[in-house]
């Protein structure tokens, strides 16, 4: 399979990893658009949120349990997690991902980040 995020969960193309168990791998994010700014991937394949149904629904489950941990671990109380699905959503990359964003006062906008566009 041609895609960046199991090249990177099978550790052939290189990260910054937060966090990993059995179901689920987080890592920085290489254009990073708060201080903390993670990326949360399952590690089964799912192209997006579209794709999620009733035997691949718990990976989902698992990337929230998560995201409260790796949170914690860096320190952010308050956070914002984000799914961008589909190509005018902005997914970039065909495998389910979430942004787990904090480490600054969010507002609602893109303005709130910094970002104008």
């Amino acid at each position: 399979m041609d895609c960046l995020f199991c090249k990177i969960i099978d550790g052939e193309i290189p990260s910054t990893k937060v966090y990993e168990d059995e179901y689920v791998y987080a890592f920085k994010d290489i254009a990073p658009i708060a201080p903390m700014h993670i990326l949360i991937i399952p590690k089964a394949h799912i192209a997006s949120a579209n794709d999620i149904n009733a035997e691949n629904s718990s990976l989902v489950a698992k990337v929230f349990e998560a995201a409260g941990k790796i949170a914690k671990e860096q320190g952010c109380e308050s956070y914002r997690i984000i799914n961008n699905c589909g190509d005018d959503a902005g997914q970039t990359v065909k495998h389910l991902h979430f942004h787990l964003l904090g480490g600054v006062k969010m507002g609602w906008g893109p303005e709130s980040l910094g970002r104008t566009e």
